[in-house]
């Protein structure tokens, strides 16, 4: 509280704006450059922002939550 005005974030699913401390931060990672005769694995993490709406669609709340029950 009295934290003042958060910047704001876009959803990466529908586009919607919202403040950062109400946004989901996700992490996605992904592989990168693949080619035909050799495959190279480069794993790259980027921060990803959900409002509220997609990220329980996407059900990542609940996987959260079993995440903290299994620890």
């Amino acid at each position: 509280m009295g934290r003042g005005r958060e910047p704001l974030v876009t959803c990466d699913a529908c586009g919607r704006t919202v403040p950062r401390d109400k946004a989901v931060e996700y992490f996605k990672s992904s592989l990168v450059d693949v080619d035909q005769k050799e495959v190279v694995i480069d794993l790259t993490r980027r921060k990803v922002y959900y409002c509220i709406s997609c990220a329980k669609h996407r059900k990542i709340f609940e996987k959260k939550k079993r995440m903290i029950k299994r620890e």
